[in-house]
């Protein structure tokens, strides 16, 4: 087990940690639902929160009746079952994040934070090629890239988990909040045209609850 700048022991990345993570990201979704619905309202359908909501209530509860052996397997089931249950893009963008991440990491009963970060960043790709974006289009991937780029900076001048999940969960945030100035160029909020100029993009909102999520699990330990 590798150990942090302050000391504390980076916790194994196996199937406890990912369903760890599931736990607490479906606490944030629903704790902040009304947030995401509310900033939905603005620029989409007013539906976003409710949705994932849904789609990680969901999935929790696939997880507890079918436990997977593997983080692999884990991220590969909860992705199934948002594609299934949220609603909108979300659920296929969404799953496809999770479910590429989880075929990255294969079948390893445990991976590294480098492995990890690997398939984050596979994930990611994999949205931005299906949903035909690119950073600055106003989208989770605002704060989906500053994160696994942060994750991989912090890991390649040897940091461990713990604060390479710390610098990804602030850059999250910094990037969903930069969605703000933005003009959205994909989704429903693209049809606003320059009415989608000052609010905050309610995908980039969830996805940076997601990343908090993972550094929450690493230090609830």
């Amino acid at each position: 087990m590798n150990t942090s700048a302050s000391g504390t022991p980076d916790p194994a990345i196996d199937s406890a940690f990912v369903r760890r993570w599931l736990s607490l990201a479906t606490s944030a979704i629903e704790h902040k639902s009304s947030w995401l619905t509310e900033l939905d309202s603005a620029i989409g359908d007013a539906d976003h929160g409710t949705n994932m909501q849904r789609g990680f209530a969901a999935a929790s509860a696939a997880v507890e009746r079918e436990p997977s052996n593997t983080p692999g397997e884990v991220l590969t089931h909860v992705g199934r079952q948002l594609i299934s249950s949220v609603g909108g893009a979300a659920g296929p963008l969404y799953g496809t994040l999770l479910r590429r991440a989880g075929k990255a990491l294969g079948d390893q009963p445990a991976v590294t934070p480098e492995e990890l970060c690997v398939a984050l960043r596979s994930g990611v790709d994999s949205v931005a090629q299906l949903g035909r974006s690119e950073r600055g289009d106003k989208t989770m991937l605002d704060s989906l890239y500053p994160a696994v780029e942060a994750m991989e900076f912090a890991l390649s001048s040897g940091s461990g988990l713990l604060a390479a999940l710390a610098a990804a969960r602030t850059a999250a945030d910094e990037g969903a909040a930069a969605t703000v100035p933005i003009l959205a160029r994909r989704g429903r909020a693209s049809y606003l045209g320059e009415r989608s100029i000052g609010h905050q993009d309610p995908g980039a909102t969830s996805a940076a609850l997601l990343i908090a999520a993972f550094a929450e699990a690493a230090e609830a330990v």
